[in-house]
């Protein structure tokens, strides 16, 4: 799967320097042979369920700079993201620079109804309304709301010494529904499957 994300950022022509971050020796043959390098393995306390994203691109800057490497912008491309075009990282880098690369880029995707009609739901099934006075209003009358999905992000060092960088302000760029998958669980990943094929016969 790696292959296809690689596939878009070597397209887009935009990076001085591609690094993949793992602290798995498969890993790290299948993309050397696909023509990438891993410029140093990851600390695998780095490498758990449970470490975020920003612990692991400030110790990945840091050994950079160690080699005498830095770098004014970082693109994080995930390795699960085979609906990626090589165009939305263009399109979201000039996002990003437009605005002075203020703020960290994330990309979005809209919330199919209301966050407002969000129910809570207990282990026995019952479910209760999160915002009750909003289950009546029309979905017109509320403004669209957006998540996280995933494929990149786009950041200053700068943003990187904040300890919850995403916690204010953030730049979006806006991905379809269509191609708008975070894979996470099986279940995504054939969710992920239909949608490709779709790509692939439009």
């Amino acid at each position: 799967m790696i292959a296809y994300a690689l596939e878009a950022v070597t397209g887009s022509g935009m990076f001085d320097k591609i690094h993949v971050s793992t602290d798995s020796e498969e890993i790290c043959q299948v993309v050397e042979k696909l023509g990438f390098t891993v410029d140093f393995m990851r600390d695998s306390a780095l490498a758990d369920d449970f470490t975020g994203l920003a612990p692991v691109l400030r110790w990945v800057l840091e050994q950079y700079r160690i080699r005498g490497e830095v770098f004014d912008q970082i693109c994080c491309i995930m390795p699960t993201a085979p609906l990626l075009r090589s165009q939305d990282i263009i399109e979201a880098f000039d996002i990003f620079t437009q605005h002075d690369a203020r703020y960290p880029l994330l990309v979005a995707a809209k919330f199919p109804v209301p966050v407002e009609w969000a129910f809570r739901r207990s282990e026995d099934g019952i479910m209760t309304a999160i915002s009750p006075e909003s289950i009546p209003r029309r979905s017109q009358d509320l403004q669209h709301a957006y998540y996280e999905c995933g494929p990149f992000t786009i950041w200053n060092p700068s943003h990187l010494e904040l300890d919850n960088p995403i916690a204010g302000q953030v730049l979006s760029y806006v991905l379809p529904a269509e191609r708008a998958i975070d894979i996470d669980t099986p279940e995504d990943l054939v969710y992920a499957e239909h949608l490709f094929r779709l790509a692939c016969d439009a």
